[in-house]
C-alpha cells in the first residue's frame, strides 16, 4: 500500500515526492506515538496495582503482627494458636466431651484473653467472629441435647462469645457463628484428628458500614 501511495505520487503531475514521503513518515509516527501512550498507560496501571497490592499486604503483615502482639502471653504459654489471623483454642480446653458447658479452665483463659483482644479491636475498628466446630461423629446418647453437630458447635460459640461479653469484650464487637463438622483442619478417621477438629476459632473481621446497616427507606 505504501509503495501504491509512492508509485502514485510519481504519477500525479505536480505533486512532490517527498510531501507524499512526509505524509506517509508522519503517519507512522502518529502511530508509533499512540503505541507508546497506549504502552505507558498499561505500564502505569500496573505499577499502581502493585503498589496497591504491596500496601495491602504491608496492612495485613502489621495487623498480624499487632494481634500477635496482644496475644502474646497466651501464644508464648501455648495455649492459644494464631495461623492466618484465626485465634484457635482447642474444644478440649474449653469443654467437656459433647458438651457446651465452659470447663473451668477454659473459663479462666477466656477471662485472659478479654482485655487483649478488646484492645485490638477498638484500636482497629473491628469486630470478632467467634466460630464452633465439631468432628464428623453423630451425637451420642449422652449428648442428646443437641440435634446435631451444627447445634453443638452453634451452642459453644454462643458460651464462648457469651464468656467474653461477660469478662468485657463489647456486644456490639463480638458475634457468634457455627460451622459443624465442616471446614475440618485434620482427618476425622482417628482420634487425635477428630480432638483437633473440636474446636473454637476466633477472628477479627472488618466492622459493616453504617451504610450497609441502615434501613432502606420507603
Amino acid at each position: 500500500m505504501i509503495r501504491d501511495d509512492i508509485e502514485a505520487g510519481f504519477d500525479e503531475p505536480g505533486v512532490p515526492v517527498w510531501a507524499v514521503f512526509g505524509d506517509l513518515m508522519a503517519g507512522l509516527l502518529g502511530a508509533f506515538v499512540l503505541i507508546l501512550v497506549c504502552a505507558i498507560g498499561m505500564q502505569l496501571e500496573l505499577a499502581s496495582k502493585l503498589e496497591t497490592e504491596v500496601k495491602q499486604r504491608q496492612a495485613e503483615a502489621k495487623r498480624l503482627q499487632t494481634l500477635e502482639q496482644a496475644l502474646a502471653a497466651p501464644l508464648a504459654a501455648g495455649r492459644v494458636t494464631l495461623n492466618n489471623g484465626r485465634i484457635g483454642i482447642s474444644g478440649n480446653v474449653l469443654f467437656a466431651f459433647n458438651s457446651a458447658e465452659l470447663q473451668p479452665e477454659g473459663r479462666q483463659l477466656l477471662k485472659s484473653l478479654a482485655s487483649p483482644l478488646t484492645s485490638y479491636l477498638k484500636s482497629r475498628d473491628e469486630i470478632l467472629m467467634v466460630s464452633g466446630f465439631t468432628d464428623d461423629r453423630q451425637m451420642r446418647d449422652n449428648a442428646r441435647q443437641f440435634a446435631d453437630n451444627w447445634e453443638l458447635s452453634a451452642q459453644r460459640a454462643l458460651t464462648v462469645t457469651r464468656a467474653l461479653i461477660e469478662s468485657g469484650v463489647p456486644s456490639s464487637s463480638i458475634f457468634a457463628a457455627a460451622f459443624g463438622s465442616e471446614q475440618p483442619v485434620a482427618s476425622n478417621a482417628d482420634a487425635d484428628g477428630r480432638s483437633k477438629n473440636r474446636r473454637v476459632e476466633m477472628a477479627p473481621t472488618p466492622r459493616p458500614s453504617s451504610s450497609a446497616n441502615a434501613k432502606p427507606r420507603d
